[in-house]
């Protein structure tokens, strides 16, 4: 599998946050995010090809009961199925990071659902690209198969401007058996200013609508950098 990075930290986003987590970043996407930031995982993939067994070893060495599969887009990956098996048998809990464009049903104990909106179309210059992203972005069947087998959900929207919230609510009109207090609302961008001046206004979104607020901990730690 080809993986980007391993590293040790806290979960700095959702209903963990703060939780001590190993994050095993996959790298390869099926969508191309303009606001990514990870583009070493999509627009650029790069990483060593790791074997599931390295994973497990690495898991193991840093004692970390909690697991985090991010990316990327974990699900494309061939062997993904066996390596949250392998995690689940050795008594790990299991986070899956997704946008939800493809359904996998995988042994895990979180499923963190992404669904992109518009937002993060790439600008109608770059051709193709743009275009195979609008058409990828939603998959409204697989994010249904992902709520209703998921032991534990979140749903986390990334919001830019206030005007992303009448998106977010026509997306959850199409689906079902979703819970308020499973969706998450959390501003987009790397800058510790951006981030706090998006939150003011998108807690009274949350307020409004019982949804919950979502910050990004790592961000505000320790910057847009690799390895937190």
């Amino acid at each position: 599998m080809l993986i980007s990075e391993t590293f040790y930290s806290v979960q700095g986003e959702g209903k963990l946050t703060g939780v001590p987590s190993l994050f095993i970043r996959t790298s390869g996407c099926n969508l191309r995010c303009h606001w990514c930031d990870t583009p070493y995982a999509s627009w650029r993939p790069e990483g060593e090809d790791t074997s599931l067994e390295q994973l497990l070893q690495q898991v193991q060495q840093t004692g970390a009961h909690h697991v985090v599969i991010t990316g990327g887009e974990p699900t494309i990956m061939p062997d993904i199925e066996r390596l949250c098996f392998m995690l689940a048998a050795d008594g790990r809990h299991v986070t899956l990071e997704t946008a939800g464009t493809v359904f996998k049903p995988l042994p895990v104990d979180l499923v963190s659902l992404s669904p992109k909106l518009s937002n993060s179309t790439p600008p109608t210059a770059l051709g193709q690209m743009a275009i195979s992203h609008e058409q990828r972005r939603l998959n409204y069947d697989a994010l249904q198969r992902y709520i209703d087998s998921a032991p534990e959900l979140q749903l986390k929207f990334v919001i830019q401007t206030p005007g992303d919230l009448d998106e977010v609510l026509d997306l959850l009109a199409k689906l079902k058996r979703w819970r308020s207090e499973d969706v998450m609302l959390m501003p987009e961008g790397t800058d510790p200013g951006v981030l706090e001046q998006r939150s003011a206004w998108l807690i009274d979104a949350c307020k409004q609508h019982e949804f919950r607020f979502c910050q990004r901990l790592h961000v505000m730690l320790w910057g847009a950098k690799r390895g937190v």
